[in-house]
């Protein structure tokens, strides 16, 4: 759905396709196609870049690497999680490796967690491993425990054969 400010609206969870670099034969630029090596399971999932020029509103589930650089308001679901510098999160992330460059408001939920110098969060971490570098702002409750990800379901992704109808 397009809204009036020109940005796209979901309001449901979903996959983003992972893309790999084909050559353009006349000019051996780079051409974006879809990985064939995505795998719903995990194997071979590739990265999910939300640009910056894109609002999520909704939740994002992914088996593979999901990397923020746009604006996402809703909860993130991924192997490994990267929130950009100029990228802002309002809602909890889960994943087993979390790195923060830009805002997150909410809660986040990993194994290793680490805050980078431009980042700022306001939400408790639950970790195994935190490391916060010098000149990250963080405002809230910091967690240490053996498993973080213990106890939490994990939204279901849709089939193979579902996603094909």
């Amino acid at each position: 759905m397009r809204g009036l400010t020109g940005q796209y609206e979901w309001r449901y969870a979903f996959m983003l396709p992972s893309f790999s670099g084909k050559r353009n034969e006349k000019d051996g630029s780079s051409i974006p196609t879809p990985s064939a090596s995505r795998r719903l399971n995990g194997e071979g999932a590739g990265i999910s870049i939300i640009g910056p020029d894109l609002i999520i509103i909704g939740n994002l589930v992914s088996n593979g690497q999901v990397q923020v650089d746009g604006e996402v308001q809703g909860d993130i679901h991924g192997s490994q999680v990267v929130i950009g510098e100029a990228a802002r999160v309002t809602g909890s992330i889960i994943s087993d490796e979390v790195v923060i460059r830009g805002t997150v408001t909410g809660s986040i939920r990993s194994r290793k967690i680490i805050l980078q110098s431009e980042s700022k969060v306001e939400g408790d971490l639950y970790h195994k491993s935190l490391a916060i570098e010098q000149g990250a702002y963080f405002e809230g409750k910091s967690r240490r425990v053996e498993d973080p990800l213990a106890g939490i379901q994990r939204p279901e992704l849709p089939s193979a054969s579902a996603s094909a109808n």
